[in-house]
């Protein structure tokens, strides 16, 4: 059989769990590694459900985290099977040993200052010596509790849908939680953090989100980090953003613009950054930038503050500030977005505006007419 090796990087810092991390690492190259209908079958085994749920107990889970590992669970555009959670470690020994099959351990599994390892060569033998059925009598509470989070993920879903009824999007609408029980909030903040993706955070941040961010201030701009990410409140809504792209991960140092040459005539995409995606100008028979008026490499800069432009031909400049407030741009978006220089005169700003002084005529052909894409964009725009 074929096998792909694939190199990940393991997050460290402080409050960060190195297995977690580890785990989340793991989860995310098999997830990018699956096309869509494609299966990632995983050796898990009723013993290791064991594991997982004392895991969770000792870290004060809820029902989602006892439930522990479903036999069944998207993956990416796939999905992750566990065909073995019905069999023990000692079957599955066995089995090997009948066929005189070669095994490879992995000597960090004998590493007891990981907890899962701890569990399994400290813990889990007691128990089965006072209850040799303890593995497959946790596999049945697993079960019920997996049950219990099925309905907790229904009831979340039709409480989410009360503010938007196509299902919670990237941000949260707090009318949502108007009226229901904590208990009942709690549930539909984890799951719309879940729906996007996010590491959860803990129960204190959790909180922190449900009564903090309502309650600030109208014209604040309130925020709860946690080591997966951060939440922020905008005009009544919230909005998630990962470690890797929240604004004190990404963008301008201590004040300075962040300036890049862009050779845009050879055709060539702009990158960003991580999580910022590129920048691309493409021939639009309807596009609303001249190409003629255009030098062949351009810049792109952020933050420029007292920046003015014209948005068309002899009227007012107005500040970059207000009009990027007026097209609905997130505050903490406002100094990171992109504009697009040639010189020292605004070209354009990615789904906000085009200077007059480099707008395409009314009458100007669909050869000379260019669009300014950005690929992979971030959410910069307040919902609507």
């Amino acid at each position: 059989m074929p096998v792909t090796v694939r190199r990940v990087e393991v997050r460290r810092g402080k409050g960060l769990s190195l297995e977690a991390e580890a785990r989340r690492a793991r989860r995310a190259a098999f997830a990018a590694a699956l096309r869509p209908g494609e299966a990632l079958l995983t050796a898990h085994h009723l013993d290791d459900q064991l594991e997982t749920m004392l895991l969770m107990l000792m870290r004060g889970a809820g029902v989602d985290g006892l439930a522990a590992m479903p036999s069944v669970m998207p993956c990416g555009a796939g999905w992750m099977l566990r065909p073995l959670l019905g069999s023990t470690r000692a079957e599955l020994e066995a089995f090997v040993a009948r066929r005189r099959l070669p095994v490879v351990i992995d000597e960090t599994n004998r590493d007891e200052r990981f907890d899962r390892n701890y569990l399994r060569r400290q813990v889990t033998p007691s128990l089965r010596a006072r209850w040799p059925a303890a593995a497959a009598v946790a596999a049945r509470s697993a079960l019920r509790l997996g049950e219990a989070r099925a309905l907790l993920a229904d009831l979340a879903q039709a409480d989410l849908a009360r503010g938007d009824p196509a299902g919670a999007g990237a941000a949260l609408d707090l009318a949502v939680l108007d009226g229901l029980s904590a208990a009942r909030q709690r549930n539909a903040l984890r799951a719309w953090l879940r729906g996007q993706g996010a590491s959860m955070p803990d129960a204190v941040h959790l909180e922190r989100i449900r009564v903090e961010l309502r309650a600030a201030r109208a014209d604040a701009q309130p925020v709860v980090r946690w080591g997966g990410g951060e939440v922020r409140r905008f005009r009544g809504r919230l909005y998630l953003l990962s470690t890797d792209t929240a604004p004190h991960a990404v963008g301008p140092v201590d004040g300075v613009p962040a300036s890049h040459a862009w050779d845009w005539a050879r055709r060539r995409a702009h990158p960003l950054g991580p999580g910022r995606g590129r920048l691309r100008l493409v021939p639009d028979p309807s596009g609303p930038i001249a190409r003629a008026a255009l030098p062949s490499r351009l810049t792109v800069l952020t933050r420029l503050p007292g920046a003015r432009v014209a948005l068309r031909e002899g009227g007012p400049r107005q500040g970059l500030g207000e009009l990027m407030r007026a097209a609905g741009v997130l505050p903490w978006e406002r100094d990171r977005l992109p504009v697009v220089c040639a010189g020292d005169r605004i070209v354009a700003v990615p789904g906000v505006l085009v200077s007059a002084a480099f707008a395409a005529p009314s009458d100007a052909s669909g050869a000379g007419r260019l669009r300014l894409v950005w690929e992979d964009a971030p959410a910069v725009l307040a919902a609507r």
